[in-house]
């Protein structure tokens, strides 16, 4: 075994989950070298029906599925349980998504399926958790960003509430989800013994407004959202001449002073309104205008270069088309390209985060349904060629039936 095959090469993880923040947390897996053996339907992740599609593929299931082995089995059919049993007897994680008691109904709680793997780390994500009085709500990321407040905090202060056009809490949910894994094998290491971690999304929505939580407490304050703005100043979105956007961030002293410099207004650096910090944050109308007034003067582009040049964080707002001409994440390689079997290739953002010795590689993207059914299960579940046709014919498992 080698650096190159990743920092989790040699562990073995059981992904028993659907859409987004349970298959992203196993990607993070496979991604470092883990093998992942996703299971599935027989009709597909509901993530193949997310998202575009090209030749009748799943763009999004071709990364989000990538470096792993799909194996297709009906979880409610008794015998497919069995081979979930035998599978995680092998395996070092399961991770799962179901809804609170669905997997203790199956006879696949973490007691089953640990009773002969004592060493096991089960990764369970839910909406609400696994205890408390919403934990048999079902809960999407959608819903449990509401839930979490989250939601309440995006958008225009004069508008509903948005959202981001990705799933955000699900993937924050999969970010924390895989770290507690982390932390459980670190402890795994030390005594041997396995775990469960817990994880809500509603909790990884909530945990990102941590800024809020003491306001309430102290101050009874209710945030609301900013719009573009950020409630420091002068960090805010300005229309150029040619009917562009910019943001500029230059609310640190240093950094406003060189921005004052640029706008050939030193006067700035010396008004009360805008002398320090949470002056100018306590004065952010009055700061924005400033700087609107001179951003409307310029065109986007020279703009820009002006503002780096001068050492002043800004930019333009990156769309997926500019992200493919930049010439940074070219130098950084932030898209591969990938062999695909479907497509020949497909382009997918690189593993983050970096790490120098042992990085995160992606040998293969996302296959078909079922395309790895029968090796996992003579490999791993000593199943006779025999008895794979048998199961398959029950309708207990599906092999490659050529739909990815």
């Amino acid at each position: 075994m080698s650096e190159q095959d990743g920092p989790l090469a040699g562990y073995r993880v059981l992904e028993l989950s659907s859409t987004i923040a349970g298959p992203y947390c196993g990607r993070m897996f496979a991604d470092f070298g883990a093998e992942v053996i996703k299971v599935e339907p027989a009709e597909g992740d509901v993530v193949r029906a997310v998202g575009k599609r090209f030749n009748g593929k799943s763009l999004y299931a071709a990364s989000i599925l990538r470096n792993k082995a799909l194996i297709a089995l009906d979880l409610r059919r008794a015998q497919a349980q069995d081979l979930v049993r035998k599978l995680a007897a092998k395996c070092d994680f399961v991770v799962e998504n179901f809804r609170p008691g669905a997997l203790e109904k199956w006879g696949l709680s973490y007691e089953a399926l640990s009773r002969d793997n004592s060493a096991l780390i089960m990764v369970r994500i839910s909406g609400y958790g696994q205890s408390g009085p919403y934990s048999a709500r079902p809960g999407y990321g959608i819903i449990c960003e509401a839930v979490g407040g989250l939601r309440h905090l995006t958008g225009d202060p004069d508008r509903p509430p948005a959202r981001v056009a990705v799933s955000l809490t699900d993937y924050i949910t999969g970010l924390y989800a895989f770290s507690g894994a982390m932390m459980a094998l670190v402890h795994r290491l030390k005594t041997g013994q396995g775990q469960v971690i817990d994880t809500a999304l509603y909790e990884s929505a909530f945990s990102f407004t941590e800024q809020h939580i003491a306001a309430y407490e102290k101050l009874g304050a209710v945030a609301n959202r900013l719009g573009s703005a950020t409630g420091t100043a002068p960090n805010n979105l300005y229309r150029t001449r040619d009917g562009q956007y910019i943001h500029i961030a230059a609310n640190g002293p240093a950094i406003f002073r060189r921005l004052a410099q640029l706008m050939e207004r030193p006067d700035l650096v010396e008004d009360a309104r805008f002398s320090t910090v949470l002056a100018r944050a306590e004065h952010h109308d009055d700061m924005d205008a400033q700087v609107a007034e001179w951003v409307v003067r310029h065109d986007l582009a020279p703009l820009e270069q002006m503002l780096n040049e001068a050492e002043v964080p800004a930019t333009r707002i990156f769309t997926i088309a500019d992200i493919y001409r930049d010439p940074h994440y070219k130098a950084r390689g932030a898209l591969v390209e990938v062999p695909d079997d479907d497509l020949g290739s497909v382009t997918l953002a690189a593993p983050v985060p970096r790490l120098s010795r042992t990085p995160g590689r992606i040998r293969k993207s996302g296959g078909r349904i079922g395309q790895d059914t029968r090796r996992v299960l003579a490999e791993l579940a000593g199943l006779s060629a025999d008895e794979i046709a048998r199961l398959e014919r029950a309708g207990v498992i599906c092999c490659d039936k050529g739909r990815a």
